[in-house]
């Protein structure tokens, strides 16, 4: 696996920052986890995608972004949202439908919403969040305004026509946009080599005459680091950056997926690779943490879930005379 990865450095960490990363990839993993207990008890209905194996990615990204900035992210995203500053409440409750959640209850698992945080979605269209990326980081520049857009899409948008305007289109108008392709190697259930004839994709972005890099996206360091020179490369007015991050996600591509196109062992041999327990690993030989903080992080975040999960269940439905809400057609009288 590792000659899959271009950029590979080993980075040292202060404490702070290294409580902080594990965290919230804590908090990713165990969110994820409960959802997919609530899921077999028929709490949580419709699609589920879950981010299990890459959290790495959502959080060394995220935490180089500043409050002004755009995240557009793809129907995998409760990380994304969570460490993006999305309560765990008001995401359990938009899973559970219910009318206190960030959508209202109406976008459910693949559509979370928060303008507050400029948190764009959830986009359940593959490739899909990509022009709004685009957009958003249109408007911020002819209005002159500080933010960059952050977009996230897996390796299966890479096929998506909408993935090559967009990148033409942000290098042409040097928008200031970080395109993050979070590539766990399978669309769906195709994997990238069966789909893809260049199998690179930063030679995509390159194409278009876009900075790119590829880097371990099981590695919540490397990945911070990459993210802020992408980031201080943007704001530096050089246009968009590429950002590849190698990962691999360790459940099925969803709830209903039987996953007959991967192996046990394969899924075992990428496991070895977690990014949890080895930043763990790593700061354990650093003396930078101790199982006292690690039971800390568990004890918070297991409090902090059962809280969510108890808000969601409190939680109310959109009454029915709210159906006509939030539509772009009237109601015209007969």
């Amino acid at each position: 696996m590792s000659d899959m990865i271009k950029t590979q450095v080993r980075i040292d960490v202060d404490r702070p920052r290294a409580i902080e990363s594990l965290t919230q990839m804590v908090r990713i993993r165990r969110l994820e986890e409960r959802c997919a207990e609530l899921y077999t008890e028929t709490k949580i209905r419709g699609f589920l995608h879950l981010y299990n194996g890459e959290e790495a990615v959502a959080v060394g990204v995220v935490q180089a972004l500043g409050p002004d900035d755009a995240i557009v992210a793809t129907y995998r995203e409760h990380g994304h949202a969570l460490v993006r500053g999305i309560s765990a409440r008001s995401i359990m409750a938009e899973l559970y439908g219910k009318q206190e959640g960030c959508s209202r209850g109406r976008g459910g698992s693949m559509h979370l919403f928060d303008a507050k945080t400029r948190f764009y979605g959830g986009n359940a269209i593959v490739g899909g969040g990509l022009p709004i990326a685009v957009g958003l980081a249109l408007a911020d520049k002819m209005q002159v305004r500080p933010g960059i857009s952050c977009c996230f899409f897996g390796d299966g948008a890479v096929a998506e026509g909408e993935f090559h305007e967009c990148l033409n289109l942000a290098a042409l108008w040097r928008l200031p946009v970080l395109f993050v392709c979070e590539n766990n190697l399978y669309a769906m259930g195709t994997r990238l080599d069966l789909a893809q004839a260049t199998t690179d994709v930063t030679k995509k972005a390159a194409a278009y005459g876009i900075a790119a890099e590829a880097v371990d996206g099981m590695d919540v360091l490397v990945v911070e680091a990459a993210a802020r020179r992408a980031v201080t490369q943007i704001r530096a007015g050089a246009g968009p950056v590429f950002l590849e991050c190698k990962t691999y996600r360790f459940r099925a591509h969803s709830m209903y997926d039987p996953e007959l196109y991967r192996s046990k062992g394969e899924v075992e041999e990428w496991k070895k690779r977690d990014p949890i327990t080895n930043l763990v690993s790593l700061l354990k030989q650093q003396g930078t943490i101790s199982d006292s903080d690690l039971e800390r992080i568990e004890r918070n975040v297991a409090q902090e879930l059962e809280d969510a999960v108890a808000y969601a269940e409190a939680g109310t439905w959109e009454p029915l005379a709210d159906l006509e809400r939030f539509v772009y057609s009237e109601r015209r009288p007969a």
